[in-house]
């Protein structure tokens, strides 16, 4: 193996652009919800994304999965339906509509998700910073005292009391010197995804032809009932389609068609490119997976106008602005969550979110996908979200301390901002007290979260 080559850089001073009771580093789902969450009764907060707007997967045409049980009851609440409740107020969100496969699914129009979430944080508070990179950290022995950004301004400092890593990548966690992980007991990560959306499709005719014909049009779980009773709905399956597509020469990289109505009428968001082999933490395999992304978006157009009822006078109109990345860095944090955990239904007393999301894997080798369901609903313990190894530091959304299985149940949207509120409110608690976010109180944290609406299993037992 060659040995990389190095140069050596000057040293330098590096000006502080700000200091801050409460970083969030990361403008996604979680990250909008941490940042809102923290500065909820005054503290100084701050949210930097690399984007020039915020929302992370929530703008990418992927509906939010996860806010309903598998018992039909809502356990995702507090600020993240607060969020969603925003969204509806201009027209930019639907119901949180039950489905047999994904337990529930709620559409969001990606456009508004920006405004939407630019509002919410202005609102609280929240000092934001777009097009600016996390590009190292400040560390007094195990101590994370700021981030480092890199921006057309240069290299500037952020100094921070406590930092929230809501990257979905674990890059603060990682930089900071926190034990991570990634993938399977090979490396293999779940492939992402390159959404792209089509318009001019009769949903009427693709619903139909789902409900009247269940035995032509093979939907993978969801009864053909309910597709004839939704006027916007989810198609898993028509595998026979995708075969007869294949026998006549098409190229498809996966098993089943994958297809999510839009809030507007005729429009369409595609779930069906698949990259395998992309790393989500090396810029040429993310280019790699983009440049394959779009090859497979076309050959994906013919197929749905050919072969699916409703597409064959529909066109392409928008792609995702990055790919759908479902999984990279992983940290190791005070407890690592399991996929036994998450099938047992098991409870903890440092509960901080509920989640019901099944255990969702999507093969890192092949067009194949699993799922397995617990038939109920399980904690996210307050542990997983405290890293090992470095102190002042918290993590929300999918690289929480999982292993490989759990963490393919934790990742989508709905439990990922239940987190985010709840390592929001943790911060905060942690830096009222003076103490780091290790030693909050936890039941204190819980009580926060449940005067904030948020939801608890206890409840339940009342």
């Amino acid at each position: 193996m060659s040995q990389i080559k190095t140069i050596q850089e000057p040293a330098r001073e590096t000006p502080v652009r700000m200091e801050v009771d409460i970083l969030v580093v990361g403008g996604g789902p979680a990250g909008i919800i941490a940042a809102e969450a923290a500065a909820s009764d005054g503290l100084k907060v701050a949210l930097i994304d690399n984007r020039s707007f915020v929302g992370g997967n929530m703008t990418i045409g992927l509906p939010v999965l996860g806010f309903l049980g598998q018992k039909g009851n809502q356990i995702i609440k507090g600020l993240p339906q607060k969020f969603i409740d925003q969204l509806k107020a201009v027209g930019a969100a639907s119901e949180h509509r039950p489905c047999p496969l994904h337990m529930s699914l709620t559409l969001v129009e990606p456009e508004a998700v920006k405004n939407v979430g630019l509002e919410v944080l202005q609102e609280a508070g929240v000092k934001v910073l777009l097009y600016v990179f996390a590009a190292g950290v400040v560390m007094d022995n195990d101590e994370l005292k700021g981030v480092i950004i890199e921006s057309k301004s240069g290299r500037e400092i952020i100094l921070a009391k406590t930092v929230i890593d809501c990257t979905g990548d674990a890059d603060i966690a990682f930089k900071a010197g926190v034990p991570c992980e990634q993938g399977n007991d090979v490396g293999g990560v779940q492939p992402p995804t390159l959404m792209f959306c089509m318009s001019g499709v009769d949903t009427e005719k693709l619903r139909m032809s789902i409900a009247e014909e269940p035995r032509t049009y093979l939907t993978d779980f969801i009864p053909a009932e309910y597709f004839g009773q939704n006027n916007q709905f989810i198609v898993v399956g028509l595998r026979s389609l995708m075969e007869k597509a294949r026998g006549n020469g098409y190229a498809l990289p996966v098993e089943r068609t994958i297809l999510i109505t839009g809030l507007r009428e005729g429009e369409v968001w595609v779930n069906m490119s698949r990259i395998n082999g992309v790393d989500g933490t090396n810029p040429e395999s993310l280019t790699h997976g983009e440049v394959e992304g779009r090859k497979q978006v076309e050959e994906i157009q013919r197929y749905l106008t050919e072969y699916v009822p409703g597409f064959e006078r529909s066109y392409f109109t928008k792609m995702a602005p990055f790919l759908g990345i479902r999984e990279t860095r992983r940290i190791v944090g005070e407890y690592v969550m399991t996929a036994d955990d998450i099938l047992s239904c098991k409870r903890f007393e440092d509960a901080v979110a509920v989640a019901s999301y099944p255990l969702d894997i999507h093969h890192p080798e092949g067009g194949g996908c699993t799922l397995t369901w617990c038939g109920d609903s399980y904690d996210i313990p307050y542990r997983s979200l405290v890293p090992l190894g470095v102190k002042n530091l918290l993590v929300a959304g999918r690289s929480i301390s999982t292993t490989h299985e759990a963490m393919s149940a934790i990742r989508v949207m709905a439990p990922c901002m239940a987190m985010g509120e709840a390592a929001g409110r943790a911060a905060k608690l942690a830096v009222r007290h003076g103490v780091t976010p290790g030693d909050v109180d936890v039941n204190e944290l819980r009580a926060d979260l449940r005067s904030s609406g948020a939801y608890l299993y206890e409840e339940e037992l009342v």
